[in-house]
């Protein structure tokens, strides 16, 4: 929701202005020079569109006071730290050491504690530094949720080895590109994993590589992996480990040396290799531990895969650099979301994605409320099931927050304003450089102005998202990706003076007047139809409420002989309980004509990635033809009802002799 301010809100704020001008009139009297200065400040806040920022700065000063306080909070530890040259293994070995027994980390019968944490990972970097792993090498880590991942981790970054941490989902090419993109010199994969890894062992990039096995503890010496027999068993080697000290080592490692690689998605192609330095992970980590005032007896429930950033940077980040406890799950399951929040006394819970509507598709049963999780935090929350998931669950904050894994830019929610994903006081607009910058919305390319620069874009108007760079600043400086050339496309230059460089996070949002962000659409994922602009996630969310919360993804396809692109919903219906009269009534009552999606994919499948999104892409790819889409495809009619998309039609619109 844009708020604009109405003319009876700028009315007011004048009548205000101009009332206190005249008693501060009357309490000076006569005396020329205060009563000239009062008037030249009155006339100046009186002109403009000052009235609106003065409401502004008003209405939003709580807000704004709050997050100053958590913000100097925040960066009063960060400039300590980087003063101290601090990296992430050095604040974990102080925080272990003043909590070695509380528990770090659950997951179903197992805990770590802070001193158990340290001394797996201290045993890891001993083991590899026998191996002879040095400073700058890399490791790839395939290993599903357990207790152990971030410990192993830590441990090779005890030594400066960076760690790549690979999707467990990836499969033949995009496992091997993915390994081979971050120049591994090693393996280490968990044994539920060894058949993925075996696929790829004869390919280029990884064949030679030694792997380490990581088996479960029942497993023996003698015990041999039918996938990967010449494996070295990792876990049985750790028990034979001699203590040693790495101090030496780590305090070798600077505050802008890699610690891990994280992956994109890989949804509009091969995943990139996202580089996460320590600066870059105690910023993340730290971040929502300040901003949002979490307690140091919080017990944070993380179902989401440790591979990624949310789970395994985010998440793992308030426990290793701020010592709270995190209660894990192996794989996320809606129906078990809060009973084990409840199993495991969590008071703070994680999503991503669709994970919230997922969870409220469930049948409601009495538990619903009888957790202590007061609040969640993530991102991709829809703002359309925002308020109905917060009353059902009783969730008293939702924290939603924007960032992307290799940006040097983040907003937060902290005040549970509905669907805003961050906001950006007026004071710190220029000690924290983000902004939004007018754009094509359908190709994203940034629109400039006579001499070259980019055009801010006003409140309500929809812009890309970009941050500044600073590369004498470790924290916002913008390292990419492994790949040089993926990483300069992110990189806006020349965007408000000459030489000037800012991040371009590809993501459209609208800022309102009291400087709330909100979402509105992924360059590319807002398409051209009958001369108007389409948001994808906009549709999205219409679409779902429509059908009872069920997967659905929007995108544009083209069509022969006809501008712009035509708009696709692809819908899963594993069950064949999809109403079509219902949903062609529920479309004609909320979109407008031009948003109506003019072809509808019923998938009996689901395919989605590992951030809980459909696969937009290879859908977009696949298209309407009928002649290689196994699923029911629906068309819209003149009338505004689908019927099955006949041989004819197909034929019709693939000539480019449709009319629409």
């Amino acid at each position: 929701m844009i708020v604009e301010l109405s003319l009876r809100q700028k009315t007011a704020t004048l009548a205000c202005i101009t009332a206190v001008a005249c008693s501060l009139s009357v309490a000076i009297g006569q005396r020329l020079i205060p009563q000239t200065v009062l008037s030249a400040v009155v006339l100046y806040l009186l002109s403009g569109d000052r009235p609106t920022m003065v409401y502004a700065t008003v209405r939003t000063l709580p807000r704004d006071l709050n997050a100053a306080i958590c913000f100097i909070r925040l960066n009063l530890t960060l400039y300590r730290w980087e003063k101290r040259k601090m990296t992430v293994v050095k604040v974990f070995e102080e925080v272990a050491a003043s909590r070695p027994s509380k528990v770090a980390l659950i997951m179903d019968d197992q805990r770590l504690t802070f001193a158990d944490v340290k001394q797996l990972s201290d045993r890891i970097g001993s083991y590899f530094h026998s191996k002879g792993f040095r400073k700058g090498d890399t490791v790839a880590l395939m290993m599903e949720t357990r207790t152990e991942y971030p410990c192993i981790w830590l441990g090779l970054a005890k030594l400066g080895v960076v760690t790549a941490l690979i999707n467990t989902n990836l499969r033949r090419e995009t496992l091997r590109h993915s390994i081979a993109a971050a120049n591994s010199k090693a393996i280490i994969v968990s044994a539920e994993l060894a058949g993925a890894v075996a696929e790829v062992l004869e390919q280029d990039g990884v064949k030679g590589l030694p792997i380490y096995l990581y088996g479960n503890e029942q497993s023996s010496e003698s015990d041999k992996n039918e996938h990967l027999p010449a494996a070295d068993n990792l876990r049985q080697a750790l028990d034979n480990v001699p203590s040693v000290d790495l101090s030496s080592l780590w305090n070798d490692v600077s505050l802008r040396d890699k610690l891990v690689y994280i992956y994109t998605s890989g949804t509009t192609g091969m995943p990139k290799a996202a580089v996460i330095t320590n600066s870059r992970f105690i910023m993340m980590g730290t971040g929502c531990y300040y901003m949002l005032s979490l307690r140091e007896d919080d017990i944070i429930y993380n179902p989401l895969p440790l591979y990624h950033s949310a789970g395994g940077m985010v998440g793992m980040g308030s426990v290793l650099l701020c010592g709270l406890t995190a209660a894990l799950r192996k794989k996320f399951s809606a129906s078990n979301f809060f009973p084990d929040c409840i199993k495991y006394n969590c008071t703070v819970a994680q999503y991503i994605g669709e994970i919230c509507r997922f969870v409220l598709t469930t049948p409601p049963r009495p538990t619903d409320g009888q957790h202590k999780v007061r609040m969640m935090f993530g991102n991709g929350l829809r703002p359309q099931i925002w308020t109905q998931f917060a009353s059902r669950f009783n969730i008293s904050q939702i924290a939603e927050f924007y960032g992307s894994t290799e940006g040097n830019s983040n907003l937060m929610n902290l005040d549970n304003t509905l669907g805003a994903v961050g906001f950006v006081p007026a004071f710190a607009r220029k000690l924290y450089p983000v902004t939004l910058v007018r754009c094509d919305e359908e190709t994203g390319e940034v629109i400039r102005n006579d001499d070259g620069l980019c055009i801010r874009c006003k409140p309500g108007e929809p812009g890309v998202f970009v941050g500044k760079i600073n590369l004498k600043n470790a924290l916002s400086s913008f390292v990419g990706y492994a790949d040089k050339k993926a990483s300069e496309k992110k990189v806006l230059r020349d965007v408000f003076t000459k030489g000037d460089m800012y991040f371009n996070s590809g993501d459209i949002l609208v800022a309102d007047l009291f400087g709330y962000y909100y979402f509105k659409d992924r360059t590319g994922d807002t398409f051209r139809w009958r001369g108007e602009n389409v948001a994808t996630s906009e549709v999205e969310g219409v679409i779902t409420n429509i059908i009872g919360l069920k997967d659905c993804a929007v995108y544009g396809v083209d069509i022969p002989g006809t501008e712009g692109k035509a708009g696709m919903a692809a819908i899963v219906d594993t069950e064949g309980k999809l109403d079509m009269e219902q949903l062609a009534a529920g479309i004609r009552g909320s979109l407008p004509p031009y948003a109506r999606p003019l072809f509808i994919r019923v998938l009996s499948e689901v395919p989605m990635t590992t951030t809980f999104k459909l696969k937009k892409r290879d859908l977009q790819i696949d298209g309407y033809d009928i002649n290689k889409i196994k699923d029911p495809i629906y068309f819209l009619q003149p009338n505004g009802s689908y019927t099955r998309f006949s041989a004819e039609e197909f034929a019709t619109v693939s000539s480019g002799k449709g009319k629409f």
